[in-house]
C-alpha cells in the first residue's frame, strides 16, 4: 500500500467522488420515480465495491471518514494518514455532489434534494442516530473482518463484501435515514444544496457505530494477532 500521502489523497478523493456522484444520482432518480429502492441500494453497493477494489492497495479503500476514524482509533492507521484520507473524502464528496448538480436538470436535482440523506416522516433524530450507528457497525465490522484481518479468506474480494453490506443496509433502512453510513455521503450533497438539517444523524451515528465495531473486532479477534494494515 502507498505511503505517499498525495497518492493516498487522490485515491480517496476519486473513490469518494464516485460514490457520491453515483449514489446521490441514484437517490435523485428514485425521488423522481425512475428508480426503486433496490436500484438505489445496488447503485451504492456496486459503486463502493468497485472503488474499494480499485483503491485498496493504494489508500486502504476507506471511502468513508467513519472507517478512517475506526482504523485510527484501533491503531491501524497513523494520525497523519487518517487526516489526509478524511480531508480527501470530504473534498471528493463535495466535488461529486456539485458535478451532479451541474449535469442533471435542475428541477430533477431539486426534486431529489440533491441526494441528501433525510429522515423518514416518523423517524426522530435520536432514532436516526441509532439506525446509522447500527448499520455502520455492520459495515465497519465487515471492513475489519475482510480488509484488516489477514486471516480472513476474503481479503482479495473485500470490496465485494463491503459493497454488499452497503446494499443490504440500504434495502432495509434507507426509508428511515437514507442509510448513509458515511459522513461524506451526507456532507457532499448537504454542501451542494445548503441543507444541513439533522446533521448529527449522519455525523455522530456513523462515527459512533464505526468506532464500536472497530474496537469490538480488535478486542475480540485482533488483540493477540498482528493484522495486515488495510
Amino acid at each position: 500500500m502507498e505511503t505517499n500521502h498525495a497518492k493516498v489523497a487522490v485515491a480517496e478523493f476519486v473513490a469518494t467522488f464516485t460514490l457520491i456522484f453515483i449514489g446521490a444520482g441514484a437517490v435523485v432518480l428514485n425521488a423522481a420515480g425512475n428508480l426503486d429502492l433496490t436500484g438505489v441500494a445496488l447503485a451504492h453497493g456496486l459503486a463502493l465495491a468497485i472503488v474499494v477494489s480499485i483503491t485498496m492497495h493504494i489508500s486502504g479503500g476507506m471511502v468513508n471518514p467513519a472507517v478512517a476514524i475506526s482504523l485510527w482509533v484501533t491503531g491501524k492507521v497513523p494520525s497523519a494518514r487518517a487526516v489526509v484520507c478524511i480531508v480527501a473524502e470530504l473534498v471528493g464528496a463535495i466535488a461529486g455532489a456539485f458535478l451532479l448538480k451541474a449535469l442533471i436538470p435542475r428541477e430533477l436535482f431539486d426534486v431529489g434534494n440533491g441526494g441528501v440523506p433525510a429522515l423518514g416522516d416518523s423517524t426522530a433524530a435520536g432514532k436516526g442516530i441509532l439506525i446509522e450507528a447500527t448499520t455502520t457497525f455492520f459495515l465497519v465490522f465487515a471492513v475489519f473482518g475482510t480488509a484488516v484481518d489477514d486471516r480472513g479468506p476474503f481479503s482479495k474480494t473485500a470490496g465485494l463484501t463491503i459493497g454488499l453490506v452497503i446494499a443490504f443496509d440500504m434495502m432495509a433502512f434507507a426509508p428511515y435515514t437514507g442509510a448513509a453510513m458515511n459522513p461524506a455521503r451526507w456532507f457532499g450533497p448537504a454542501v451542494a444544496t445548503g441543507d444541513y438539517a439533522d446533521s448529527l444523524v449522519w455525523i455522530v451515528g456513523p462515527i459512533a457505530g464505526g468506532i464500536i465495531a472497530g474496537v469490538l473486532y480488535w478486542a475480540m479477534f485482533l488483540r493477540d494477532h498482528e493484522p495486515a494494515t488495510p
